[in-house]
């Protein structure tokens, strides 16, 4: 029987495969934020440290701080929810700078009556305005949660609890289980509690040192594929060289459903208003303008300017959700030529290295009071900038779309890119060539004038 060999590695491919190779370098690499691990953030996370302040005469007094050390994911209104098993029958005598969603059946207590008796208590933060008596350090912001790279000081929250019913010592503790964190929907998944080295803290006046009882660390990391099953974000494309305006792919984050009414809004319908305050609806349910795309989030990347020693491009941000507004947003954009960025109009930026030598990627986020709220979608539903760029002779072009971004983040979700087939490509004249044409003209002018 005779068999057909694969092609040995270097040998000549034929040109329809490498088609298909291509496709389906795009294909994975569009969806590879499916999985648990970010390549853009490799090892970002939020660890939840759980230190054992004192012991009690049933149980032990403990501070919980949540670390977001995700580089450009965070969490927003209305904010994160921990939730896990207890091991034993302990009880939540009290709570400062946080509540759970549920007192439970607390009915066997006379006296004394716990703040929660569930043996799956879920933890919501309090709202800003608590009452000072009822807070600790970094608590009290609603559950809103900013990103590591973005602002550290508030990347971090805090609550205290008191536990009953428990373990009075090291070694009778018994570790809570099944730990779960909603941000605010699914797409986070914990790993079991392990007991680390314990937490030392430096008094106010910083000549001493105490040391936590027990410290345990949980660490959950995120999946956008377990987060929400369409994409959230598209990108679409546009250039000086070429009239093509290249939108986000049809469908990109679903279909427009004609036979069901409500799965998209027309801008000028005269029932907007009701549709989008309709009750019943909650309010992280999108409810997006009726696009060709269907997504609730369009980041549109136009390549604007070419001068000798720069480049232009503008960055504009539509929000087409009704229902959502965006605090804090933040973009994440990969080009090879981000390590030559000369100026960013009215965005704030950031480079990020996710890996040593490697400087291709940067965060983009708003300023302060200024643009950092993307309002829901409507006239006021977008933000745009405008990025200078230093050429670097020895790699830029125009050609072939090396001018577009390799991908792009928004709120640490990978938005789909058009296909590479589909990018504005040059017209048949090179910028090189137009160039040394029109200089010249010039000088050709200049010399009839001088003669003159």
């Amino acid at each position: 029987m005779e068999h057909k060999m694969l092609p040995a590695v270097g040998s000549v491919v034929p040109r329809g495969a490498f088609a298909v190779l291509l496709l389906l370098l795009f294909f994975f690499s569009s969806f590879s934020s499916t999985e648990a691990y970010d390549p853009l953030d490799p090892t970002g996370n939020i660890t939840i440290k759980w230190d054992v302040i004192s012991w009690t005469p049933d149980g032990y007094l403990a501070v919980v701080t949540m670390y977001n050390f995700q580089q450009y994911r965070h969490i927003q209104s209305p904010g994160w929810s921990l939730g896990w098993t207890w091991a034993k029958k302990e009880v939540i005598w009290n709570m400062m700078g946080s509540q759970t969603t549920e007192q439970g059946d607390c009915s066997k207590f006379k006296a004394g009556i716990p703040h929660c008796c569930k043996k799956d208590p879920t933890v919501v933060d309090l709202l800003p305005g608590t009452p000072y008596n009822q807070q600790i350090a970094n608590c009290c912001k609603g559950g809103v949660l900013n990103s590591w790279g973005q602002d550290p000081s508030s990347a971090v929250s805090s609550f205290q609890i008191s536990v009953g019913s428990a373990g009075t010592t090291n070694r009778t503790v018994k570790l809570p289980k099944n730990f779960t964190l909603k941000a605010p929907g699914p797409g986070y998944t914990c790993g079991p509690a392990k007991v680390v080295k314990p937490t030392t803290f430096i008094t106010s006046d910083k000549r001493r040192t105490t040391q936590a009882m027990m410290t345990w660390n949980i660490t959950c990391t995120y999946s956008q594929f377990l987060a929400q099953k369409t994409p959230s974000c598209c990108v679409s494309l546009s250039s000086f060289y070429n009239d093509t305006v290249v939108n986000c792919p049809t469908c990109t984050c679903g279909c427009q459903n004609k036979t069901e009414s409500g799965s998209c809004v027309e801008p000028n319908s005269p029932h907007l208003a009701s549709v989008v305050s309709a009750s019943g609806k909650a309010a992280n349910t999108p409810l997006v303008q009726c696009t060709s795309h269907m997504c609730p989030i369009r980041v549109h990347w136009h390549v604007k300017l070419n001068y000798k020693e720069y480049w232009r491009v503008k960055v504009t941000i539509t929000n087409f959700n009704y229902r959502m507004n965006y605090s804090q947003w933040n973009l994440v954009v990969q080009h090879p030529n981000l390590d030559n960025i000369t100026q960013l109009f009215s965005f704030q930026y950031k480079s990020l290295t996710p890996y040593e030598g490697l400087n291709d990627t940067s965060m983009l986020w708003g300023i302060k009071f200024y643009n950092d709220f993307l309002s829901s979608a409507g006239h006021l539903g977008n933000v745009q900038s405008e990025i200078l760029l230093r050429k670097d002779k020895s790699t830029f072009t125009f050609d072939k779309g090396w001018a577009f971004p390799r991908r792009i983040y928004f709120n640490g979700d990978n938005c789909v890119m058009p296909p590479p087939d589909a990018y504005p490509w040059l017209p048949n004249a090179s910028p090189k060539l137009v160039f040394s044409v029109l200089s010249t003209l010039i000088a050709t002018l200049a010399s009839l004038i001088s003669v003159i």
